[in-house]
Order: C-alpha cells, then structure tokens, then sequence
C-alpha cells in the first residue's frame, strides 16, 4: 500500500509538470486548430534567456529575468506568426505543419550550437525567489518526508510549489482570455474566424497574440520545470510527447481539460509503469517510458477525438 500510494504521489508531481507544458498547446490550438510542434523548443529556448540573464550574463534576479524571457518569447512567437505563417491560407494546414517543424529543428540546433547538449549547472529554481513561497521552501528537502509520518511517504516542496504556479497560470489565463478585449478577440476568433473578420477582428493581430501568449506562457512552464528535468536543448522532447497525450485527453481547445489532463498521464503513467517494470522484457526497452502516452493517446483519437472536455465541432452540410 505504500509503495501504490507513493506511486501515486510521484504521478501527481510528474503530471504538474506535463500540464504546464500542455497549456500552451492548446492556445495554439484554439487558435489556429493546429499543433505546434514546436512549442516545447520555444518553451526551450524561453528556459535558457532566463538562464542567461540569471546566471550567465547579467546575474539579474530570477523573477526579472524570467519575465524579461517571457516578452523575448512571446516577441519571437509572434515574429514566427508574422512571417512564415500569415501568409498561408489557414485551411491549408500540411505547410504549417511542415514549418513548426523546420522550426523545431532550427531552434534546437541553435540551443545546441550556442549552449550545447551537456545539461547547464547551477540553474536557478524561480519558486525559491517568489514571496512567502520562496521563504516557506528554503532549507527545505520535502514538504512531506518519509520521517514524519509512518507510511514513509514522500512529496517533493517543488512540486507543491509548481501545483501553486499551476493554478496560478490557469487563474492568470481565464483572466485575460475572459476580462480583456484582446482575450474576448482570441476567444472569436478561435471559434470562429470568417465571422470574427466580418464583425471587424483583425484576425492576423489576433493570431500573433495567441502566439506570443503561448510562447510567453510555455517559457514560464520551461523556467518552472527546468531544475526538475535538467537544463539543455533536449529537455522538452520526452516531456512533449506526455503533454501531447494530456492535451489531447483532455480536449485540445480545453485549457482546463489540458490541466486535468496533465494530472490523469502522470498518474496513469506512474502506475502502470511503475507495476509493469518489473517485466523483464518491458524493463528492457529504453523506449518503455514513451509508450505508455503514445497508446493513450491513440486510443482518445480512437474512441473520443475532442477529449474529455473538447467541444464537438459541427459543420452545415
């Protein structure tokens, strides 16, 4: 029993991580009903402007560092949505698709090229720096030891913290995308588009700040999480791949559903695992940690393609 519930525990944490990332997937997807495959490489390179300005260059504080990384992605975001994406008709979606994908490989070259592929030391951790929170955690080792209760359980602060940030994003989220004029905008268009122009919406402006409000929000997940998964330009392709299968579990228009999402892989994906790696031909596969996702997120395509909490779309014949 306690071996399952610390499994369950370690899920949890995990899937704080996997929604993170996946939030702003589904930005994108509201906004364009495509996948960005490169988000978590802009996500990436929005982790090593923090660095940079934290660690490297400028020794700013994390808190100012990491919201001058958010503008620099957003702006690049929205620099991308500028240039290689307008000019495409949105219907057609194979040439965006194949262009997130050039710039998945450039940026990760790029990170690469300038930083290498050997993990970055001495990253610094945004929760430490953040008031009450900040000075809660420190000297800390876990928020739940295994010494302070019997079943020897154990939770992580961090991830205590990051389940805060969680909601603290959500709650940033629905405040612009349901108080603001340009969330009100990004919520027409993304419902519908033709009717969105007639009515005056400048849909190209509209785009370019789902962009950048993705890309702003996924630098944060990555600053957030990078002292958990190592900093290096590989550090989001594993984790892409799980909040793909959350976003798409919880419905790919669904911000909420994409969160709820995250907490259901992490968990699954402990558990199932976590029993089934005691199989010597299971245990045996490097890709073991992958396929779990992969499955579930066939399945969802399988059975319920909008996902839990996505909107069913309904055309006029």
């Amino acid at each position: 029993m306690t071996l399952f519930l610390q499994r369950i525990i370690d899920g949890l944490q995990n899937g704080a991580i996997y929604s993170v990332v996946a939030i702003p997937m589904v930005l994108i997807f509201k906004a364009t009903t495509l996948i960005n495959f490169a988000q978590g490489e802009l996500a990436m390179i929005g982790a090593f402007f923090a660095f940079v300005f934290a660690v490297q260059a400028f020794s700013m504080p994390i808190i100012l560092a990491t919201i001058l990384a958010m503008v620099l992605a957003a702006l690049i975001g929205m620099g991308i949505e500028r240039t290689m994406l307008r000019s495409f008709d949105p219907a057609d979606h194979l040439p965006v698709v194949l262009i997130t994908l050039g710039v998945f490989y450039i940026v990760n070259a790029f990170a690469g090229d300038i930083w290498n592929y050997q993990a970055q030391a001495d990253v610094p951790n945004l929760l430490y720096d953040l008031p009450l929170i900040g000075d809660w955690m420190q000297g800390r080792s876990s928020f739940f030891t295994s010494e302070t209760n019997k079943l020897g359980l154990r939770i992580q602060h961090d991830s205590v913290g990051l389940v805060g940030a969680l909601l603290v994003m959500l709650s940033a989220l629905h405040i612009v995308l349901n108080r603001t004029k340009m969330g009100l905008a990004f919520r027409g268009v993304s419902s519908n588009t033709e009717a969105s122009r007639l009515v005056g919406i400048r849909v190209g402006r509209i785009l370019s700040f789902g962009w950048g409000l993705a890309c702003a929000f996924g630098a944060l997940g990555a600053i957030l999480v990078a002292p958990r998964i190592t900093l290096q330009p590989n550090m989001m392709l594993t984790v892409l791949v799980y909040a793909l299968a959350a976003a798409a579990f919880g419905g790919l228009d669904s911000v909420g559903g994409a969160a709820l999402g995250g907490f259901v892989v992490g968990l699954l994906n402990s558990v199932i695992l976590g029993y089934v790696s005691d199989v010597d031909r299971l245990s045996s596969l490097t890709a073991a940690p992958l396929l779990f996702p992969v499955i579930l997120l066939l399945v969802v395509l399988w059975f319920k393609p909008t996902g839990m909490f996505g909107t069913k779309s309904v055309e006029r014949v």
